[in-house]
């Protein structure tokens, strides 16, 4: 057992580090109510949110809107800006659309969970193909499957603040 664990430290110590995020709080884990990054609801679901969901606010996503991120672990209250390592993304298309989702935790998700995460995508996409049909949005729906997180920040666009200068004396 002990060969067991200590090959697999090795080789996650052999592994870069996953890139650090910022993700704010839109959707808290358990959660009916799925809300956009200004903070309206996009619309009410008929079954709670496993994750809690929220976006990147320092990118902006190929769909033009905040670069989506989920974080694994315990719910989150709403609004709640947090620190954490991204471990991989999930590519949906929305709307004809590349809409890549960040996938958060502390901790590296096993493959179990990796794989909960890619059904829960699979039914949204289909889930959110009905309501962009009801709205008259067209075009098409799916889950592409689990990328790398540097691949989907590299697709992303990042949003720069303005710095805040000091005036000068003189």
């Amino acid at each position: 057992m002990n060969d067991v664990n200590e090959s697999r430290n090795t080789a996650r110590q052999d592994l870069p580090d996953p890139p650090v995020v910022e993700v704010v709080v839109e959707v808290p884990r358990g959660s009916f109510l799925k809300r956009g990054s200004s903070g309206t609801v996009d619309f009410v679901s008929p079954l709670p949110c496993p994750f809690n969901y929220g976006s990147v606010p320092d990118y902006l996503g190929l769909d033009g809107d905040l670069l989506d991120a989920l974080v694994l672990g315990p719910r989150l209250p709403l609004g709640a800006r947090i620190q954490v390592r991204t471990w991989g993304a999930v590519t949906m298309t929305d709307g004809g659309l590349i809409d890549d989702k960040l996938i958060c935790a502390d901790y590296c998700p096993d493959a179990l969970q990796r794989r909960k995460v890619l059904q829960f995508f699979q039914f949204y996409a289909k889930c959110k193909g009905l309501l962009n049909m009801w709205r008259g949005q067209p075009g098409r729906n799916a889950c592409e499957g689990w990328c790398d997180a540097s691949q989907a920040l590299a697709r992303a666009r990042p949003l720069y603040r303005k710095l805040q200068r000091e005036p000068l004396d003189l």
